[in-house]
């Protein structure tokens, strides 16, 4: 993706978990969502969705999920412009298959990517299970991509599936903010993705952008060579989104969160 000469941009955002801690603070943020993307569509080149868009995200063969209609709607009016929305499946949402892509017309990223933007070269990804140690997660991540775990939970009513999942989910992210607020975050050079990017860039020297998700934190450091590794942060409480216009990079708080 070369420049532009008529200062369009590229927007990043990751983990809006939509569908926790309760269904009136969801649609809260996700009309603030709205808010958002109505305000950068005026001048989006494309943009890119880091991951854990939705808390739990499952493709039945003939059912939707419930609820989200409002962002679903403004993700297919934006890609019905011709704007590419890209999104980075999450340890949330990484059951996402090919209906966003059929009905709303978004790219779906399994994986990490190496592109090229505006003549830089970045290195995007989710950071879910990245780099060395964390086998526990791992394994439960393998356990939740097999083919066969996912044909026995379709199986289960919807009702009852997306509410097991969505109450072990508020019981995680409880746990999560409960240790979060006693130890705060733990330093950026500890998280895996931070030696996992360091890895990385021994073999692709010629990166100059390490994007993530998954942290909650936004995050802005220098690795070396001038490489920065961004975390988006989040929309639960930060509020946080990045902005490239082929010169610059930002990190951003959507002002209206706080009106």
């Amino acid at each position: 993706m070369k420049p532009d000469s008529n200062n369009k941009k590229i927007y990043f955002a990751s983990d809006f978990h939509l569908g926790i801690p309760t269904y009136e603070a969801s649609f809260k943020r996700e009309k603030l969502l709205i808010r958002w993307f109505d305000e950068i569509k005026k001048d989006a080149e494309a943009i890119y969705l880091m991951g854990d868009i939705f808390d739990f995200w499952f493709e039945y063969k003939t059912v939707i999920q419930k609820g989200y209609v409002r962002l679903l709607g403004k993700l297919a009016e934006i890609t019905d412009s011709g704007i590419p929305v890209h999104i980075f499946k999450g340890n949330h949402d990484i059951w996402a298959k090919d209906y966003l892509k059929k009905e709303v017309g978004i790219q779906l990223h399994d994986d990490t990517l190496l592109t090229d933007i505006f003549g830089k070269r970045f290195f995007l990804a989710h950071g879910d299970g990245l780099g060395p140690g964390d086998f526990g997660y791992k394994f439960m991540k393998r356990m939740f991509q097999n083919r066969f775990n996912q044909w026995l939970f379709r199986w289960l009513h919807p009702d009852l599936g997306s509410g097991m999942a969505l109450f072990f989910s508020r019981k995680s992210r409880y746990a999560n903010n409960v240790r979060e607020e006693k130890h705060g975050f733990p330093p950026i050079e500890e998280e895996m993705m931070y030696s996992y990017s360091l890895t990385k860039l021994d073999e692709h020297p010629d990166i100059d952008y390490f994007i993530f998700g998954h942290r909650h934190m936004p995050t802005d450091i220098i690795l070396k060579n001038n490489t920065r590794l961004i975390v988006l942060g989040d929309w639960l409480t930060h509020y946080s989104y990045a902005v490239f216009d082929g010169e610059r990079f930002e990190l951003k708080v959507f002002e209206p969160a706080f009106e």
